[in-house]
């Protein structure tokens, strides 16, 4: 029998070794039966047994190493933190499967992070303890005021405001109730709605999840699959969010008018997407699921009814006391006179023109303007300055393998036209 090879993890033994006889007759009594010249079965049972013998001792040192080893380690690990953080997870000692570096100074740390940014977005006492219960919100409603502000300028860009939000025009805008005033709240109130919902679903939030099976027709024909976006508890927590309606101030009933009909338009855009499962395709069942549309077409819609807004006034109710939005008690040249429905935007003051500078605008002047589009709305009748300028763009370009885009340099003319002052 041939030696057997030495362990890898073994490490070699320092002077004589009480293993190394018995592994010499081990081998010598070996040879002796493969030979034919041994001292016959008894010979080499006795080989056998003391060649397992050795083969013990050399894995009990490799084990002994090992776990001296994992000790060394661990130590290590222990002496960097401030307090015991790592721990082994295995089948033995010495094979960690995975070493969780949790500590209590890591989760206040990312605690204090979360708080620090619901303190930061200014909110009302009850909005920050709702931020704080959640670490999800606070990115949540970072995200919607993101989302919301780029919505509003993309929606804008071609009219004389063109949602411009710096601190002075932004403050000055809210405290008034202008048409823009009424898309603003519409539009944030439907920012925070698709993105609570999409939250929930990617799995961003600890008190909610996907969508769970909504009571959709002919169940028996498709099962509920699929992660759909969780619009009941985003609603839910966007109503309490924004508080109850108010009964006596008519800009307060406004503003909470204009941010349900953000959160309608957000559930009126809902779809049921399907995926069919099936051999060779014949959809013997489907999977669905449900899908907010994507925002780009809520801030179109919103745009929309942002053209349709109708001016309000108050007026209360005699059996219960509560104020109501009307119409206007006087009649307003160019507005009708219909009540407003629960999806339309309201507002009770005129806008102003936007045409000068003001505490609500920078005004247009010096704005970027589309000759045959808007130059004539958005300069207010001051004219447009053309001027021509050379620019060089990517141009032809082709999808190269793999996996790069080849775009050649255009040098073409073109003519920028600004408003007057």
């Amino acid at each position: 029998m041939s030696p057997p090879r030495p362990s890898a993890v073994s490490r070699p033994p320092r002077g004589p070794s009480p293993a190394r006889p018995a592994a010499a007759r081990a081998l010598a009594a070996g040879r002796a039966i493969r030979s034919g010249t041994g001292g016959g079965a008894a010979a080499g049972a006795a080989g056998e047994r003391d060649e397992q013998r050795r083969r013990r001792c050399k894995m009990l040192d490799g084990h002994v190493l090992l776990g001296w080893l994992s000790s060394c380690a661990l130590l290590g690990l222990l002496a960097c933190a401030p307090r015991p953080s790592a721990a082994y997870f295995g089948l033995t000692g010495n094979e960690p499967l995975t070493i969780l570096p949790l500590t209590s100074e890591m989760e206040e740390a990312a605690a204090k992070a979360h708080y620090k940014v619901c303190d930061r977005l200014k909110l009302e006492k009850k909005q920050r303890r709702m931020c704080r219960r959640d670490p999800g919100v606070a990115e949540t409603l970072m995200e919607a005021i993101s989302m919301s502000a780029m919505e509003c300028q993309y929606q804008f860009r071609f009219e004389r405001w063109n949602c411009t939000l710096e601190g002075r025009y932004r403050a000055s805008l809210l405290k008034r109730g202008f048409k823009e005033t009424a898309f603003l709240y519409a539009i944030s109130s439907a920012g925070l709605t698709h993105a609570m919902a999409k939250a929930c679903s990617a799995g961003r939030m600890e008190r909610c999840t996907c969508d769970e099976a909504p009571d959709l027709e002919n169940r028996e024909a498709w099962q509920w699959g699929g992660c759909g976006d969780n619009l009941k508890y985003s609603n839910k927590f966007v109503k309490e969010f924004l508080g109850r309606k108010p009964n006596k101030d008519l800009r307060a009933r406004v503003d909470f008018h204009n941010n349900l009909v953000g959160m309608k338009v957000i559930k009126a855009g809902v779809e049921t997407t399907c995926k069919c499962h099936g051999v060779s395709g014949s959809c013997t069942v489907r999977t669905c699921w449900r899908q907010l549309s994507p925002f780009h077409e809520i801030g179109k819609q919103l745009k929309q009814k942002y053209e349709t807004s109708l001016k309000v006034g108050s007026t209360t109710n005699e059996a219960t006391g509560e104020g109501d939005i009307s119409p206007p008690k006087k009649s307003i040249p160019g507005h009708s006179d219909q009540i407003p429905r629960t999806t339309d935007l309201v507002y009770i003051d005129d806008s102003p023109s936007f045409c000068l500078m003001s505490r609500y605008s920078p005004g247009t002047s010096g704005r970027k303007c589309y000759k045959d589009k808007n130059c004539d709305s958005i300069c207010c009748g001051r004219g447009h300055n053309t001027q021509s300028r050379v620019v060089t763009r990517p141009c032809q370009c082709q999808v190269r393998w793999c996996c790069y885009v080849e775009c050649k340099q255009c040098t073409q003319r073109e003519e920028v036209y600004t408003c007057k002052d």
